[in-house]
């Protein structure tokens, strides 16, 4: 976009149902996120946050409002043309971790790079370097099974850089782990947004793993109530 504007939300609203029965999730968020920001999205249950995670990530459309990604009105693309800027521009973390429970670290990592069709070295040594960048080196061939939970999370978190995604979309990410491994996948997080540029967008309802990003946007009731940037913690250098 001629301003720089890597992603750029304008009244965006979300409807589900119709009539008596209809429930407006979002009633008109507008926000601008550049690239290589790390951005925490705050709210209670019900406030819109989730809703519009799943907009951004292409899982969802919304019913009225502008959703532009590098330049394309993504609100105007059909499920296939969303499925291909998913596949191809962003990654996700969630708070289950959904790895395959029989499946090896290194096959999990994988599996984003089959359904691209990815000869079968190259996938191997892609995801070798995905596990590699998370800390993981000699755990390639353990299952979940046989991995503690940060362990798991970061298995999940290289398997969503494994296709070099421009964005990461973090779903309350350390929602199952303990403090210590909280602050682990944090700074592993802060790190490949410094390191590697990626755009982190995360969704958090702790201020402690909230203040680890440049910014914090807080949703009430399917609205942007604040906007603020932060020092994250990693910047002020208080890990």
């Amino acid at each position: 976009m001629s301003d720089g504007t890597f992603i750029r939300m304008r009244d965006v609203t979300k409807t589900y149902g119709r009539g008596t029965a209809a429930f407006q999730a979002l009633r008109g968020v507008s926000f601008d996120i550049q690239e290589g920001e790390f951005v925490a999205i705050m709210g209670h249950s019900g406030s819109g946050k989730s809703t519009t995670m799943n907009i951004l990530g292409c899982l969802d459309s919304p019913t009225s409002g502008e959703y532009v990604f590098r330049g394309t009105h993504v609100e105007t693309l059909n499920r296939d043309e969303r499925a291909m800027l998913r596949r191809h521009y962003l990654g996700f973390v969630f708070q289950g971790f959904n790895l395959l429970a029989r499946t090896t670290a290194l096959e999990n990592v994988e599996l984003p790079l089959l359904y691209r069709g990815m000869p079968r070295q190259e996938r191997h040594d892609a995801a070798r370097e995905a596990l590699a960048a998370v800390g993981l080196t000699g755990w390639e061939h353990h299952t979940p099974a046989e991995l503690s939970g940060g362990q798991m999370q970061r298995v999940a978190i290289a398997r969503a850089i494994v296709t070099q995604p421009s964005v990461l979309l973090a779903d309350e990410p350390t929602g199952n782990l303990d403090s210590a491994r909280s602050e682990e996948i944090m700074g592993l997080l802060t790190q490949l947004n410094r390191e590697r540029g990626i755009t982190i967008l995360m969704v958090t309802h702790e201020p402690d793993m909230a203040a680890y990003a440049h910014r914090i946007i807080r949703f009430v009731d399917g609205l942007v109530a604040d906007d603020e940037r932060v020092t994250g913690k990693m910047t002020e250098g208080t890990h």
